[in-house]
């Protein structure tokens, strides 16, 4: 998977509001996703439409997107990066 998605995580890198990304894998069920951080939720929706587009376009279906914020209180408590 990384020398599949290294030039697309090269370009996630480059979008409007990006801030850091966790990849994740699970190769025995060949499922893959990641947790995002964006400076705004306007950033981060604008980012999960059109990475679902692309998704789509690449033929992957069952695509999921949900949009959080950040509980900074209990992310520092569990070290959480970015917590403020």
């Amino acid at each position: 998977m990384a020398a599949a998605y290294e030039e697309l995580a090269h370009t996630i890198t480059r979008e409007p509001g990006f801030v850091w990304k966790l990849w994740t894998e699970n190769p025995e069920t060949q499922e893959a996703g990641g947790v995002y951080v964006f400076r705004t939720e306007k950033d981060a929706r604008t980012y999960l439409d059109k990475h679902t587009a692309r998704l789509g376009a690449w033929g992957m279906s069952g695509i999921r997107g949900r949009i959080f914020r950040v509980n900074p209180v209990l992310s520092r408590i569990t070290r959480g990066p970015q917590a403020g």
